[in-house]
């Protein structure tokens, strides 16, 4: 009975599942039933990179040498217009779809376009024809413009439909290339959705410096911009210099090694494509790599970036072995890069990427041509400044050796930190060898941990990133606690060991410093990190150890007077005293550490002689009856594994609550 009541259940089952289950979805009914496939998801990072397609379009028509201006509009009701003044799209009757243009075809039919093959764009950073009809797909409003043949042609979309007819709307005879103007569907990415200015802005900033061949005219709702936001109403961008205006930006004012940046261009053999690139190091260990492929940023890297690293370390090596220097061998692109602050763009036929959003590029060819192209050339830049090319390679040689010392180290934990989890790209160590007057700040990201390494005093202040928030130790298993990295390399930096392990006098640094953001996330990871630190090392607490930084959330500036304010509450206090009276206040929100410049960072909260830091303890069992174990029962009802005692502390503390950030 059990085997036949089965067979029958079988049946039914196949009987349910036919044809008429089968759904096929045409013209872009895909994009909006799947749109992550298609932009990665329907969160800030892919509402913009419906932007991104529509310029990219522009962008094309700039490289091909079609089109020299690019502008781009953000209107108040979050309405993007991006215009070119290119050769705009054909407007005549498509050879297969004769009922259709060409221009509607392309904007709603996947894989349609004109860069499938090298006949009209010999590079370009479209591929898969599915840019502008996935963006009309995710609007609810689309209008497209183009001027061609001094005609105007206009026609309206929604949701991937046509809502017009293509209509010719007077003469143009000044006048040439493509209008999109669209706004994305609030049904995909949500009501509050909404394009940032600065994002937009950096985007068009970004294309500017990688094509010096255009100028691109930003303009935005001055509404939409936040008054700490020092993103531009108007701006009008071109960089002759390219990637040597981009490197010059974002290197700053910071020291370099090099006084003149390793910078040029280079066509790849057989009209393969080309390369440009701008190259300098830092006297810090604080630099970047931003590639890009026909302008699409690769920020996860590929196989150019593989070329640059492997050219770098060459060349390094071998000049090595021109002056001698037998420990230039030992170099890996690891300490190359280390300091290095690196922008290379490539230009590439038909370029291979990892999915739709073109994050990394997977072209196997791109390293070779990469490096071929770069390495006699790094060659001739070291060879034609002797002096800046010893220094350098003496400080990369000191950075390979320091990674050997610390790999061959005999103690356990520094052998193993430098084996398993590599902390000399994560821990940025003080040169003091003794604990005495050394300190380590916890920071919250790469982006804070960067801004605190350039603020800190080298000699005496260690630097650790921590990825994110960490595992709450109140609520989580023995397993969880012993497999999770961020706590495994926060241990193996201290040194002291945790847990039954723990030996305060192992303890490299004398005050260990949280140093998290002004805001209620900052306040969260603190509030983490204190319950980790109470619970696995507690000695370290009691004896004084832990302190909290006060990093400020307000700058009130008023002629040459600056102050900085800690909370609300602060500011509050100091425009009802010290900025009482007439005169403009300027009001700067930090949005967080990695927001700050250095300098600010350093004078504000990590100098000693200027900051205030907060002292971490646990009540006394003499002064308090309950002492330790009254704060233990605390983080267990606020930290622990049960809600309940958490919901209970909430009802029975609520009424106390004032200004409520949430």
């Amino acid at each position: 009975m059990k085997d036949l009541f089965g067979a029958n259940l079988a049946r039914k089952t196949q009987d349910e599942y036919s044809a008429k289950d089968i759904e096929v979805l045409e013209g872009l009914e895909p994009v909006r039933r799947r749109p992550g496939m298609y932009i990665g998801g329907t969160d800030e990072r892919a509402l913009h990179h419906l932007a991104a397609e529509v310029l990219d379009n522009s962008m094309d028509e700039a490289v091909a040498g079609h089109a020299s201006r690019i502008e781009m509009q953000l209107a108040a009701d979050g309405t993007l217009t991006v215009r070119d003044n290119g050769r705009g799209i054909p407007v005549d009757p498509h050879p297969k779809f004769k009922d259709k243009s060409a221009l509607e075809v392309i904007l709603t039919t996947l894989h349609s376009g004109g860069k499938f093959s090298n006949k009209i764009y010999e590079t370009s950073g479209g591929l898969h024809g599915v840019g502008i009809s996935v963006v009309n797909a995710l609007s609810d409003r689309l209008t497209v413009e183009v001027a061609r043949d001094r005609v105007l042609w206009v026609q309206d979309y929604s949701r991937g439909d046509p809502t017009s007819t293509l209509r010719e709307a007077g003469a143009a005879p000044n006048r040439r290339g493509t209008t999109i103007r669209f706004h994305p569907d609030p049904q995909i990415f949500g009501g509050a959705a909404r394009f940032k200015p600065a994002t937009l802005f950096r985007m068009v900033r970004s294309k500017a410096y990688l094509y010096r061949g255009v100028e691109i005219r930003w303009s935005c709702d001055p509404a939409l911009i936040k008054a700490d936001d020092q993103t531009p109403a108007e701006a009008t961008l071109h960089f002759p210099a390219g990637l040597a205006d981009f490197l010059s930006s974002a290197v700053g004012q910071r020291p370099t090694m090099t006084p003149a940046p390793f910078q040029g261009e280079a066509p790849f053999p057989e009209k393969a494509g080309r390369l440009e690139w701008a190259i300098t190091w830092l006297d810090d260990d604080e630099g970047f790599l931003h590639s890009y492929c026909n302008t699409i940023p690769t920020p996860d890297g590929g196989t150019h970036e593989a070329g640059l690293r492997n050219a770098l370390t060459r060349g390094l090596r071998a000049y090595g072995e021109l002056v001698g220097n037998r420990r230039a061998a030992q170099v890996t692109p690891e300490d190359v890069m280390s300091g290095c602050c690196a922008l290379v763009s490539v230009f590439l036929r038909e370029p291979q990427f990892q999915g739709q959003t073109k994050d990394k590029l997977a072209t196997a060819e791109a390293t070779r041509l990469v490096e071929n192209a770069l390495k006699d050339r790094f060659d001739h830049f070291l060879s034609g400044d002797p002096t800046t090319a010893t220094l350098l390679l003496d400080r990369i040689v000191e950075r390979a050796e320091e990674r050997l010392k610390r790999r061959q180290d005999k103690d356990l934990l520094r052998k193993t930190a430098t084996r398993k989890l590599r902390l000399p790209g994560k821990l940025a160590d003080c040169s003091r060898s003794a604990a005495t007057g050394t300190e380590i700040f916890l920071v919250e990201g790469d982006s804070a941990g960067g801004s605190a390494k350039q603020a800190r005093s080298r000699e005496t202040q260690a630097v650790l990133p921590l990825r994110g928030k960490i595992l709450n130790v109140a609520s989580a298993s023995l397993d969880k606690l012993r497999g999770n990295q961020e706590l495994a390399d926060l241990v193996l930096a201290l040194g002291c060991g945790s847990g039954k392990g723990f030996d305060l006098s192992k303890l490299r640094y004398e005050r260990v410093v949280i140093m998290t953001d002004a805001d209620v996330d900052g306040a969260h990871i603190a509030s983490l990190l204190m319950t980790f630190f109470f619970r696995e090392m507690p000695e370290l607490v009691q004896q004084g150890h832990l302190h909290l930084a006060l990093p400020p959330l307000y700058r009130l500036s008023r002629g040459g007077q600056t102050i900085y304010a800690r909370d609300d509450a602060h500011r509050e206090e100091l425009m009802a005293t010290v900025f009482k009276g007439s005169g403009k206040v300027e009001l700067s929100r930090f949005k967080g550490l990695g927001e700050m410049p250095a300098s600010q960072l350093k004078e504000t909260t990590m100098d000693p002689t200027k900051r205030t830091l907060l002292r971490v303890q646990v009540p006394d069992r003499g002064r308090d009856p309950d002492g330790a174990q009254g704060t233990t029962d605390l983080v267990e009802r606020l930290m622990g594994r049960k809600p309940e005692l958490r919901f209970a502390f909430i009802q029975e503390n609520a009424r106390f609550v004032r200004d409520l950030d949430v």
